[in-house]
């Protein structure tokens, strides 16, 4: 009897409740607007991002493939979630229903473990042969999730000791201001989630945890197009094209 009770518990639930960014309806309205101009400026930058590197033949090289890809990517991991915050703070309501939310986690974890490991690929391609050996030993003795973040600090090291070497300053300081904004939006989307899944419990805040949700769920889509692609000159070029098109 007892058992039957538990099956007719757990078959009962329908949809549960999301915690809302604010009670009152005009804050509810503005963050509607906040996440839609996040949202379409995702869209926007990633969709010219698809369309140039797949128009343009000269950009069809490994690099631009794993561009591509990470465009693609980021615009599932923030139409995951990101559409269904906006409407619940439109309508004013806060259900998700069961499958609904089980839908959302399972493409949710799928679409950023693969930007994750898009994002470690990315960080291969940028070192040297032998520093890349040197690396998997390292990761051979640690967790999938923290082995790739190492692999992306070890690269940055590298890369930070290469331009310190260049003699020009000017050099220089355009090499970092390539570099510094891709190793900020890598940390902020994993320091936030490490943050957001390994914080002890007495730490455990909604109005936090909604925050920290945001930084690492929507911040990185929406900047990714602007620090990966748009400072690239080909690519810059390429998206002319498509927009004169």
């Amino acid at each position: 009897h007892t058992h039957r009770q538990q099956m007719s518990n757990s078959s009962s639930i329908t949809e549960f409740l999301l915690l809302a960014f604010a009670d009152t309806r005009e804050l509810q309205l503005l963050h509607f607007g906040l996440f839609l101009g996040i949202y379409l400026a995702a869209l926007l930058g990633n969709g010219l991002i698809l369309t140039a590197v797949a128009c343009d033949h000269r950009l069809h090289t490994p690099t631009y493939f794993f561009l591509l890809n990470l465009a693609l990517l980021d615009l599932g991991c923030i139409s995951t979630t990101l559409p269904k915050a906006m409407a619940n703070a439109l309508w004013d309501t806060r259900a998700i229903s069961y499958s609904g939310c089980a839908a959302q986690f399972f493409f949710f974890l799928f679409l950023f473990s693969g930007e994750y490991s898009f994002l470690t690929i990315m960080a291969k391609l940028s070192c040297s042969h032998f520093y890349f050996r040197e690396v998997w030993v390292v990761m051979v003795g640690i967790s999938l999730a923290s082995g790739c973040f190492v692999f992306i600090l070890f690269s940055y090291v590298q890369i930070f000791r290469a331009v310190l070497r260049i003699p020009s300053e000017q050099g220089r300081h355009k090499a970092f201001s390539m570099c510094l904004p891709h190793l900020v939006v890598v940390s902020l989307f994993v320091i936030t989630g490490i943050f957001a899944y390994l914080k002890p419990p007495i730490i455990s805040y909604p109005d936090l945890d909604l925050v920290v949700a945001v930084l690492y769920s929507v911040m990185p889509p929406a900047l990714n197009p602007l620090i990966y692609s748009m400072r690239n000159r080909e690519l810059k070029y390429a998206v002319r094209k498509v927009i004169s098109w």
